[in-house]
């Protein structure tokens, strides 16, 4: 088994360094690591990849295993309606960088942003992603129910919803997030460069 050791380094380097050796062949990859959004991210990848992942805690850290997987069970797990598609992409990106809407009032800002989400939520042609970054994950970790409710509903709808695990970790609110997967930039800009078009909020 081939070891990649990415000991003090934050995503999404661990992640794009597994990616690299993915990409040469290695099905056989153990990846160490010394935080916890690492391990949540390169597991994500393996998973993608159709890859059987175990995390074991050695010293320092913990070791991400890939090992060779049934491809046919990430097939299977694969939505059943793909989002539109153009030439340019599949299906649309919002990315919400912010705790509100606009330049002006804080509080009617961040009311704006709680009615777009909301109304995201109430749409039949809802995002094949919602990307949350810097302040705006400030949404998804905090006490505002209605938000919370919203996002759920998305991904109900089958939005898949990234949330920066790098401003979370900036803005101390790792352990308060309520909804939607820790990830990292490699994987936000993935989704906006797959997406048809990108709205930003």
């Amino acid at each position: 088994m081939e070891t990649v050791n990415a000991f003090g380094l934050a995503c999404p380097k661990p992640l794009m360094m597994a990616k690299a050796k993915i990409d040469e062949g290695a099905r056989e990859l153990s990846v160490h690591v010394d935080n916890e959004i690492a391990v949540k991210n390169v597991s994500r990848l393996a998973e993608k990849y159709g890859l059987n992942v175990a995390v074991e805690t050695i010293e320092g850290g913990w070791s991400v295993n890939f090992s060779e997987g049934d491809r046919s069970v990430a097939a299977a797990a694969a939505p059943a309606a793909a989002p539109a598609c153009t030439p340019a992409g599949c299906g649309y990106a919002v990315f919400i960088g912010k705790d509100h809407v606009g330049e002006g009032d804080p509080q009617l800002g961040y009311n704006l942003m709680k009615m777009a989400i909301y109304t995201l939520s109430e749409s039949e042609d809802v995002p094949s992603s919602v990307l949350f970054m810097n302040s705006g994950v400030k949404l998804v970790a905090g006490d505002e129910q209605q938000i919370i409710d919203s996002v759920n509903k998305l991904i109900e709808k089958g939005t898949e919803v990234l949330v920066c695990g790098t401003c979370l970790d900036f803005y101390g609110l790792k352990e308060q997030l309520k909804v939607g997967e820790v990830s990292n930039m490699y994987d936000i800009l993935g989704r906006m460069q797959e997406a048809a078009k990108t709205i930003t909020l």
